[in-house]
């Protein structure tokens, strides 16, 4: 009988925290039971009931990307399946996602007792990898549930919307109690940030240190009013109109109160989201030399790494935060070779082209917000970090462990003995050029048509399973969800 269920020979395995430059020496990875037991030079391939040869390609820790949004455009089913598919098309193996009660999602109100086994359900046997959740409480009744989300489904993570205190998803909202649906007796406000992380506070004595809360950082009176500005001025259109319209400074002042706010509540785990601006970024370092207690985690996008108003392919680029002027994509690659930021997602929200442009294809102000893009996150941080001289081991830690440790995903984040055989191959000499036509997404355009990686994912194996061949997703959905604890 085979001591090993599979063994992957000559991969060179890239380990997060690993200082070493250059790229690893090849080695042997052998899995049984879905874990990895053993990684060493030339294992005997005898021991192994299946033997895949890697061919030198670099082998990454499955990607976790924490912040996704399945189900917001479509129904969530079918999202779920259609987007997990992109996820593992781009090395994504552990997909966690936000959702909230209001318009889009399951389109309902009401208590989350109700409506996360409802998502679930509708997300149960779909999935090509590995999936959790994120929660948005957006009434007094999701801060009393928080407890119960905790203990019954493994949810350790919450979200906080700023902008929704006054502004839409997608530009002004002259009725957010109608957008959000929630009851004339609730408002969605600072007040009502500062209840959510007092009652994520009291949750935290019960359970411990493994709650965190994250935060989308925009200010929706400075919105509303630049939106005005803007489209009264007439003179910008498209992407840079759209970010004119949500400026920088509104991203930066947003994470001033937020940040005040974990303060006064004693919160001290705050997740800082897709970080668009170099003054995002320095209001984010700002905070933690005012507040060194508050553990604050950095985000970015590879949305936000790889476009700009005017590299990005049309409209199909709105998104939120917006995306931004070229001085400050570099600006945040800056920050992610200095080391100060702490991991890399998609921000993926499928959005169909009949959402995104509608009637009329020129405004960016009608367009729907939101893009795909977990199908590129592996490839084009590889790409552009190793031409930037970003190290192997800092995109792991960037793109996997990082954010496994800080949502609590124990057995993922590493490739190491004990860990769930989550793995991404990755040619880092592959040239290609991005077509949606060639995407796994449901989405049938994307703002990054026509850019050019160097880089391209050919195997990903989930548990040892693999679920892409040569850059084809094949099989059935054997993804998991996961639940969470808060030790």
């Amino acid at each position: 009988m085979a001591e090993t269920d599979l063994l992957i020979r000559n991969a060179r395995v890239v380990s997060p925290g690993v200082t070493s430059a250059g790229v690893p020496e090849p080695s042997d990875i052998a899995i049984s039971g879905g874990v990895i037991t053993r990684i060493a030079a030339a294992i005997a391939p005898e021991s192994a009931a299946e033997v895949i040869d890697a061919g030198g390609l670099l082998a990454f820790p499955g990607v976790v990307d924490a912040h996704q949004h399945w189900g917001i455009y479509a129904d969530l089913g079918q999202d779920t399946e259609t987007e997990s598919r992109a996820c593992a098309q781009g090395g994504v193996t552990t997909s966690l996602s936000y959702l909230r009660t209001g318009r889009y999602y399951l389109n309902r109100g009401g208590s989350y007792r109700d409506f996360v086994p409802e998502a679930l359900g509708r997300m149960a046997g779909r999935s090509y990898v590995d999936h959790g959740l994120h929660l948005a409480p957006m009434t007094r009744e999701h801060i009393d549930e928080i407890p119960y989300l905790v203990e019954e489904f493994g949810i350790t993570s919450f979200k906080i919307f700023m902008f929704y205190g006054g502004h839409g998803l997608h530009g002004r909202s002259s009725d957010q109690a109608e957008f959000l649906m929630i009851g004339p007796e609730e408002r969605y406000d600072l007040a009502h940030f500062e209840f959510v992380m007092r009652g994520l506070q009291r949750a935290r004595e019960r359970f411990g240190d493994g709650l965190s809360l994250s935060l989308h950082c925009e200010t929706a009176e400075i919105m509303a009013a630049y939106t005005e500005l803007v489209e009264a001025d007439g003179s910008l259109s498209g992407l840079r109109a759209y970010s004119a319209s949500r400026p920088t400074h509104s991203e930066g002042l947003a994470i001033a109160m937020a940040s005040y706010l974990a303060h006064e509540t004693g919160f001290p785990n705050i997740n800082l989201l897709h970080l668009s601006s170099a003054k995002a970024v320095d209001a984010a370092q700002r905070m933690a030399v005012a507040f060194p207690h508050i553990d604050f985690r950095r985000e970015v996008t590879i949305g936000h790494l790889l476009a700009d108003v005017d590299s990005a392919h049309g409209i199909g680029g709105k998104v939120n935060p917006p995306l931004r002027e070229r001085a400050d994509v570099e600006a945040l690659w800056r920050h992610v070779l200095a080391g100060e930021i702490d991991w890399v997602v998609s921000d993926h929200a499928c959005c169909r082209a009949e959402q995104k442009f509608g009637a009329d294809a020129g405004d960016v102000f009608l367009a729907k917000s939101g893009f795909g893009g977990a199908e590129y996150l592996l490839p084009g941080l590889v790409g552009a970090g190793l031409e930037r001289g970003l190290p192997l081991a800092r995109i792991a830690e960037l793109t996997s462990a990082n954010p496994a440790r800080r949502y609590g995903l124990g057995g993922k984040g590493a490739l190491s003995p004990g860990y769930d055989a989550d793995i991404a191959l990755v040619d880092p000499g592959a040239r290609w050029v991005v077509r949606a036509a060639d995407s796994e997404s449901a989405q049938e355009y994307t703002p990054f048509e026509g850019f050019e990686m160097t880089a391209r994912v050919t195997d990903v194996f989930l548990r040892g399973r693999r679920i892409v061949r040569n850059g084809k997703v094949q099989g059935e959905p054997s993804g998991r969800y996961l639940r969470r604890g808060v030790a």
